[in-house]
């Protein structure tokens, strides 16, 4: 048989796979339904892969295997699936491979950062943006801006980001070799390194941002991320309060969302339910619990979303926590990961998630764009048609379209001259430049000589800015120079912590822990008004 002829039936496969397991789902229906819905979808089937056939032998150029696999992968099943709804996806072979790592939470390669980033001379370099602390890349003296010139041999020009890291992936205690060009270094950096486990932490920064108040950010929910936030509390001690940071956070696992509210709330107290119409109903409860009084404040934005959301309605339902910042994104869908042939994968919509409260989480998507439903979205809403609800002790809560903060925390918006900065790496290539020759301690400030130097950079990589622009901006500024300046010198947590202590949505925050404490002490007295009554009640 021809390899053409082969990959069309393979892709077809998939194809009919894919649809195949919605005709499963459909077959859940009883009596006549059933039937008509079977009969509609071998008809729809019949009219597909007479078209695909058509196409196959009679498009003006040979269909090569790309083109067909971009006909299904990207084209027939993608679009069959975000007919249903916007999250229901499908999986080649190489993003089936980089969710299950993102659920993992770990691999095997050298630990760093890496990004494309254009020389003047218009030549692409993949660039180290950061090594994580403590990984083979770290030990070595790898640092950020370092160029990645080749790798055992073999050049990366014209090579992706995601080129290069599989190049640096490999077995657990295998060599790679890689070439670094350096700022300030006369020739190229040769480093031997050994590949290693390496994790990907969910919590990336956790510290006492003010004296007894602990921070924690964590960026999504994979497999380590329950236990992640438990040595994040046990690290601070005893604490007066805590911010929870999930801006973001496009959520992950649900059993991970459930470990991490099981740290804040009472035994027995409902976390989520999922409804769904083939499978029976869940409802996932805390099996631990935590006697802990300290206010919370979660922090959101528009992009926090399913997990993440999972987290923030089930602390503000039972209140718990106060919701800060920007509605969240909506996202209450749930997705049964479905393995198909050759390490492709189905995600399907099976279930709805709903808050203690009984709110739906998932935002309207009905005649929306996948577009306009992921980037347009008016934080305005009004909340006069969505559903209420009640917390536990009969605050009035929203649903139907994300989780509505409690007290809103609009996210800055940057100027011109701020994205043009960001656009030229500015702040990225100035401190590889700063650093090339000297060294800074961690009372480091960014005074008066340091922006003289900074202005002098911008001069010599022909970035236009006049003194009214910075002085708009200059905090940002300033903070932006530390940041970068410290994850080069002492690593990303030490520049994280920098970009943290001048946020100012996190300083906002902060000022929120009075009302959290005010929710939290309101909510003590309504439980033990509810125990007292309970004990009344007679016999």
């Amino acid at each position: 048989m021809a390899s053409r002829t082969r990959r069309s039936l393979f892709s077809l496969t998939i194809f009919l796979a894919t649809c195949g397991l919605l005709g499963m789902v459909l077959n859940q229906r009883v009596g006549a339904q059933a039937s008509t819905d079977q009969s509609a979808l071998r008809d729809s089937l019949k009219q597909f892969t007479n078209v695909y056939a058509i196409v196959e032998q009679n498009y003006a150029e040979p269909l090569t295997g790309d083109k067909i696999d971009k006909a299904i992968y990207d084209g027939a099943i993608p679009g069959m699936l975000h007919e249903l709804d916007p999250h229901s996806n499908f999986y080649d072979p190489k993003a089936f491979a980089q969710m299950r790592e993102d659920q993992h939470g770990k691999y095997y390669g050298v630990g760093m950062t890496i990004q494309p980033q254009i020389t003047p001379s218009g030549r692409t370099q993949i660039v180290v943006v950061a090594p994580f602390e403590g990984t083979p890349a770290y030990k070595a003296g790898i640092r950020p801006g370092d160029v990645i010139e080749n790798i055992n041999g073999k050049s990366t020009d014209n090579m992706s980001s995601l080129d290069v890291a599989n190049l640096l992936k490999g077995p657990k205690g295998t060599h790679v070799t890689v070439t670094m060009s350096r700022e300030g270094s006369p020739k190229p950096l040769v480093f031997d390194l050994v590949r290693a486990e390496i994790p990907r932490n969910s919590v990336d920064l956790a510290f006492l941002i003010r004296p007894g108040v602990g921070y924690i950010h964590v960026t999504n929910f994979q497999e380590t991320t329950g236990q992640e936030v438990g040595d994040a509390l046990d690290s601070f001690g005893k604490i007066n309060g805590l911010i929870l940071d999930l801006r973001g956070n496009p959520g992950g696992l649900l059993n991970q969302a459930v470990a991490v509210a099981d740290k804040f709330l009472k035994k027995g107290q409902i976390v989520v339910s999922q409804h769904g119409r083939s499978f029976p109903d869940q409802v996932y409860r805390v099996e631990n619990g935590s006697d802990t009084k300290y206010p919370i404040v979660v922090l959101v934005n528009r992009n926090t979303a399913s997990a993440a959301e999972i987290v923030s309605g089930a602390l503000q339902d039972h209140d718990r926590a106060l919701i800060v910042g920007e509605t969240t994104f909506g996202k209450g869908l749930v997705q049964t990961v479905y393995p198909l042939s050759d390490s492709t994968g189905l995600a399907l919509t099976t279930y709805h998630y709903y808050t203690p409260s009984g709110r739906l989480i998932q935002r309207n998507y009905d005649g929306v764009s996948l577009y306009d439903y992921y980037y347009v979205r008016d934080q305005k809403q009004s909340t006069a048609n969505r559903e209420v609800r009640l917390t536990d002790s009969g605050r009035t809560v929203y649903g139907g379209g994300g989780i509505t903060p409690d007290y809103k925390i609009d996210t800055p918006k940057s100027n011109t001259f701020q994205g043009d900065l960001l656009l030229h790496y500015a702040f990225f290539n100035f401190a590889k430049h700063y650093l090339a020759n000297r060294s800074v301690s961690r009372d480091f400030q960014v005074d008066d000589a340091v922006m003289k130097d900074f202005k002098q950079f911008l001069t010599s990589q022909n970035i236009n800015y006049t003194d009214q622009d910075i002085n708009g901006v200059l905090d940002w500024v300033k903070a932006s120079i530390k940041s970068e300046i410290f994850t080069s010198q002492f690593g990303q947590q030490a520049g994280l912590k920098v970009r943290a202590d001048w946020d100012p949505m996190i300083n906002k925050a902060l000022t929120y822990l009075p009302q959290a404490q005010t929710l939290e002490d309101h909510a003590l007295t309504v439980d033990a008004q509810k125990a007292t009554a309970s004990n009344q009640m007679p016999n």
